[in-house]
């Protein structure tokens, strides 16, 4: 192969080039510090402030309300690890599975729904197991899955959740870009990062909604400064919010690419149909595809096509090196494919050749 084929856009996506052309300028230009009344310091706050911005106008909420943070990793620990309780699955990103367990750990409340084998969350369940979670616990359900791309149902979660008090806690970062993002109106506090829009890494944000005049205010898991309204101190990196903010300026683009590829995934699954079926049957992203294949070993099968030049993962890039079985197919009921499963998740430079090759190669490997 001349090329390889890059099929792991939810792990993350190749820097844009307009994107790389901002971090170049602001970091010729906006190396201040954000914090320095000076010129070179209100240009680095303005890089900061541009992006909170557009931020905060595509989530429909106040830029004072947009905390950028180190990351979605970040963003889910800050919004989640105070909380006096929690509700959630097995479906979520380890960075909010993790701080349930510490929760756990710690003596608080977690309730831990249940999951349909079609990849959604069993929204029934809320109701009959979160009544008893204390006063300004949080929900916290994703927009789109990470392995399998199943479209979460936020509003008629949030409908469940809030005749008991419960807020809603959104971790989009598999959203943004991919779906609509109506649903999330519905979201007390939402969860995005740059380098899934073909952004820079270290960089994303926590926005908080107001309702009824009130902003959910997370605790600080990091003290030290005033930075972020002290929700999330230390000198921020004013070149990697630019290029964040030049990744949502071409979002549209980055929108009608992922779309447009939804005919690829399908003749993907399609082409491989008699050898592998798809994890997951409600509602998913256009991108992606989470397969099973009987045959192989996931990690084996991304192991061998890496060697044929087809670059994918056998789930969350965060568990990357564990040779334990998905927790999403786990709670989805299906044992084997927790195992036996690689995901396949498309971007806009992914060509309709790139699909006719990867069939390719996995029919020859199949086949052996």
């Amino acid at each position: 192969m001349s090329r390889a084929i890059y099929l792991d856009w939810n792990a993350t996506t190749p820097p844009a080039p307009e994107v790389l052309a901002a971090m170049h300028r602001a970091a010729e230009r906006s190396w201040g510090n954000p914090s320095s009344v000076h010129a070179v310091g209100r240009e680095a706050r303005r890089a900061l402030e541009d992006t909170r911005e557009a931020l905060a106008q595509l989530l429909e909420l106040s830029p004072r309300d947009v905390v950028l943070t180190g990351g979605g990793t970040e963003a889910n620990n800050l919004m989640l690890r105070s909380a006096p309780g929690l509700a959630l699955s097995r479906l979520e990103h380890p960075s909010v599975v993790r701080v349930a367990e510490r929760i756990e750990t710690d003596g608080r409340p977690v309730v831990w729904l249940p999951v349909r084998p079609d990849g959604q969350l069993e929204v029934a369940a809320i109701a009959e197991h979160c009544r008893a979670l204390p006063e300004g616990s949080w929900l916290s359900l994703m927009a789109v899955n990470h392995e399998t791309g199943v479209i979460q149902p936020l509003e008629a979660a949030a409908e469940a959740a809030r005749p008991l008090g419960l807020k809603l806690h959104s971790d989009a970062v598999q959203a943004l870009g991919k779906v609509p993002l109506g649903p999330l109106q519905v979201a007390d506090a939402i969860t995005v990062a740059a380098h899934k829009i073909r952004g820079p890494k270290g960089i994303g944000a926590l926005a908080l909604r107001a309702r009824a005049g009130v902003v959910p205010v997370p605790r600080p898991v990091l003290v030290g400064g005033a930075q972020e309204r002290g929700l999330r101190p230390g000198t921020q990196d004013a070149v990697a919010a630019a290029g964040f903010g030049a990744a949502l300026a071409r979002l549209p683009v980055f929108q009608r690419g992922i779309l447009g590829v939804g005919s690829l995934r399908d003749a993907l699954e399609r082409g491989i149909q008699a050898l592998a079926t798809p994890n997951g049957s409600a509602p998913r992203a256009p991108h992606v595809t989470n397969l099973h294949f009987p045959a192989w070993r996931g990690d084996e099968l991304v192991a061998a096509l890496d060697l044929a030049g087809v670059q994918v993962s056998a789930g969350s890039a965060c568990s990357a090196g564990s040779l334990e079985p998905s927790p999403v197919l786990l709670a989805m009921g299906r044992t084997e494919a927790a195992t036996h499963s690689v995901r396949f998740s498309l971007g806009e430079d992914t060509t309709a050749a790139d699909v006719d090759e990867v069939l390719r190669v996995l029919r020859q490997l199949l086949a052996a």
